[in-house]
């Protein structure tokens, strides 16, 4: 084999985890020239690729429908790829993969295993833990028979300018996540960051969008920036994430991407649990903050409402809890 496609265009964090094995794929074959399709917002996120790598971003906008689709296939096919490597398994996936199945090209596709998902609804205590995405995602390439070892190393950005004067210890706070069930309530992460700028810690906040920046903006004070709107692009993001000493996250594309970098993650879990597979890479369980409650997970995504009416599994999570493991790892 000389030239694989790899696809997988969402969401950040699921494309954020296949840094680790992309890298480790490359390593172990240096003769073979990788091609990844992503979304076009994301292409920073793999800044630090070995040289046979190359990130192709799409503006999904732009390949609307099938004829959208068939115009990237078109595109796509030019490369002559002897494999394709499914990371995603949706609708726009699964059309380019057949059409490359189709033409006779090998195709593998990542086993999302939704019914073992569905199964841990409601399960969490007893239920054992399912695969995590990152092997699910190397599964793909030994389907293909490509060698695989995982050897990822977190990139050396040491001397790499970012626009702050990292001042340590300097902590980052990610408070959001893009369900309301994976959020820690915020002004009980307001506590958190209070108590341990109080301490002396320089804290970062990350967010995005206009609403986010709103709230963060408004907790900003003597050690504590939101660097919302501050940082050009993904790439400068992750580069302020390479140099914190901690990162304190929902289970969220933060977590994910921090950890990518080398930086000790915090996660806090709510509505979700670590046991769907989709914990931060090379983090160590006691860095998971949960409660353990019957009723946990209630949603694989934590996009479902609580039947409870408040989310207790977030909010028995005392700021304090958060505020002793962060110590634990250096804070002040």
């Amino acid at each position: 084999m000389k030239r694989l496609l790899i696809i997988r265009f969402s969401a950040l964090g699921d494309v954020a985890m296949t840094v680790p094995i992309i890298t480790s794929l490359a390593n172990c074959n240096p003769d073979l020239s990788i091609t990844l399709l992503t979304q076009k917002r994301m292409v920073e996120l793999f800044s630090w690729m070995p040289a046979n790598v190359t990130v192709v971003g799409a503006n999904l906008h732009d390949y609307h429908g099938i004829a959208g689709l068939g115009k990237l296939y078109g595109q796509l096919k030019n490369e002559r790829f002897d494999a394709v490597a499914d990371l995603h398994d949706v609708l726009r996936t699964k059309y380019l993969r057949t059409r490359f199945r189709m033409k006779g090209t090998k195709v593998a596709v990542i086993r999302k295993g939704r019914a073992d998902r569905k199964a841990l609804i409601g399960h969490g205590l007893e239920h054992e833990p399912l695969m995590p995405i990152t092997e699910k995602y190397a599964a793909v390439f030994q389907e293909l028979g490509l060698k695989l070892e995982i050897n990822y190393a977190p990139p050396v950005v040491a001397d790499t300018p970012i626009p702050f004067d990292v001042q340590q210890p300097a902590i980052g706070i990610a408070p959001f996540a893009a369900h309301q069930g994976k959020v820690y309530p915020l002004e009980m992460m307001r506590e958190v960051v209070d108590k341990l700028a109080d301490s002396g810690n320089q804290i970062y906040l990350f967010g995005a969008g206009h609403e986010e920046a709103t709230v963060l903006e408004s907790w900003a004070r003597k050690n504590v920036i939101s660097v919302v709107g501050k940082c050009a692009g993904l790439k400068q993001e992750l580069l302020l994430m390479s140099h914190l000493q901690l990162m304190i996250a929902m289970d969220s594309s933060n977590m994910h991407m921090a950890a990518i970098m080398g930086t000790r993650t915090i996660s806090v879990w709510g509505a979700t649990h670590p046991k769907a597979g989709f914990v931060a890479w090379n983090q160590p369980e006691e860095s998971i903050i949960q409660i353990p409650m019957p009723c946990r997970p209630c949603s694989i995504y934590g996009s479902k409402p609580c039947s409870k009416g408040d989310y207790p599994c977030l909010r028995q999570i005392t700021p304090q809890m958060i505020v002793d493991l962060a110590k634990k790892y250096g804070a002040q």
